[in-house]
């Protein structure tokens, strides 16, 4: 299986970074072999991934990593970099290799200190790959104070350095950094595409992998949840019945709570999942650990100030990203209403609820439907600029009911 195959419906994508693949592969084995390199290449040490979430920008670079450090034999007899099944690809694939750092965030934002050390690493020749990898998965969370600190290694990086940058557009990245990456758009795969690939790679039922990749646009992780667990299933169906709630000033603020309530649920129970076994294994490293009776040696008041910060900042983001995939589901069901109103002759995405959205089609207009879906997004927008979350969702609400 070659690393690409997970690029689902990216084929000009794909094309792109196996050529690059080709000539970085040619380049390092001509340097090794002490011959001049390669005139022409179409590798580059900055690449910028953009796309709509659920295109697989994270995906397209890990796979180009992997094809970077392929060792596969079948290279010398003219074979693509990226097998799959070498060990350069595998330990790549999986997140264990020596020389490609894969950095992710689960807090609101990226900062300094995190950058500088990623820098660092940057310097670095490769312990035992061809190349030195950096693939930043969340290249917008980088605040501006980090994005200056990054824009030096990206502007002059070591000889044998690739920054792989991830973001969900170009405006979301310093214009002094997107300026010095070569950039690649990827767009939201086709309904089909994703169906397929939950078929044949995850072994879902047909009828179910249509079903979730129909209901989820193309989103290829969504689609795969909802195809495998229920909870996420009954809670997205919880929302879509959020729009017949919202007849009343009391229904809105009732949905309103209740949309909020679950998404701090949902926080809670994974911050009750990892912040447990995070602080105890802090406090055994510091010669505190449970069941001891011991006190926290002297000094380290601090790093458990910081786990504690930390854990809260991961919780405040779990709850942004699930209330944000509420909306996008409520923004998919007036999409459907608004298709209804015009007499489109698109699939709908939420076909389950066909009689709730033929009740909502039947009673409003096509304008009215447009403000509801702009109030959705201006709740999401003033979600990113941390207005409480309460006070966005009852004003969104408020705002669906008006029409």
């Amino acid at each position: 299986m070659a690393v690409w195959d997970d690029l689902v419906g990216q084929e000009r994508v794909q094309a792109q970074l196996a050529a690059a693949a080709r000539d970085a592969d040619a380049l390092v084995t001509a340097v090794d072999a002490g011959q001049p390199a390669p005139a022409a290449s179409k590798m580059t040490h900055a690449w910028l991934f953009t796309g709509p979430p659920g295109s697989g920008r994270a995906t397209a670079a890990r796979a180009f990593a992997a094809a970077l450090q392929c060792t596969s034999p079948d290279r010398a007899l003219g074979g693509e970099p990226g097998c799959g099944f070498c060990d350069g690809c595998h330990t790549t694939m999986v997140g264990t290799h020596a020389d490609v750092e894969i950095v992710r965030t689960d807090l609101l934002s990226i900062g300094v200190k995190e950058t500088r050390d990623l820098v660092r690493r940057a310097q670095l020749s490769p312990a035992v790959g061809r190349w030195q990898v950096i693939v930043l998965e969340d290249a917008d969370r980088l605040t501006e104070g980090a994005g200056n600190v990054l824009l030096k290694a990206v502007e002059e990086p070591a000889p044998r350095t690739v920054w792989l940058l991830c973001a969900p557009s170009l405006e979301d990245v310093l214009p002094t950094i997107r300026s010095r990456c070569r950039h690649l758009t990827l767009r939201t795969p086709s309904v089909a595409a994703v169906a397929d690939v939950l078929v044949r790679r995850d072994g879902i039922e047909p009828e179910a992998a249509a079903a979730a990749a129909q209901a989820t646009q193309g989103h290829i992780d969504r689609a795969r949840r909802l195809a495998t667990d229920e909870r996420a299933r009954d809670r997205r169906a919880a929302v879509l019945r959020l729009p017949m709630r919202v007849d009343d000033v009391g229904g809105c603020l009732k949905a309103a709570q209740e949309l909020v309530d679950a998404a701090a649920e949902d926080a809670k129970q994974v911050a009750e999942e990892v912040d447990a076994k995070e602080t105890e294994e802090l406090r055994a490293a510091l010669g505190a650990a449970a069941g001891t009776g011991g006190r926290m040696p002297r000094g380290t008041a601090g790093v458990m100030k910081e786990l504690e910060d930390r854990q809260k900042r991961r919780k405040t983001r779990t709850q942004r990203d699930t209330l944000d995939l509420a909306l996008t589901d409520i923004t998919g069901f007036y999409r459907d209403v608004l298709a209804l109103q015009l007499g489109s002759g698109v699939a709908l995405a939420n076909a389950a609820q066909r009689q709730d959205l033929d009740r909502i089609a039947r009673a409003s207009t096509p304008e009215r439907t447009l403000r509801r879906i702009e109030a959705v997004l201006a709740c999401r927008e003033a979600l990113d600029r941390n207005v409480a979350p309460l006070l966005a969702v009852e004003a969104m609400t408020m705002a669906l009911r008006a029409g």
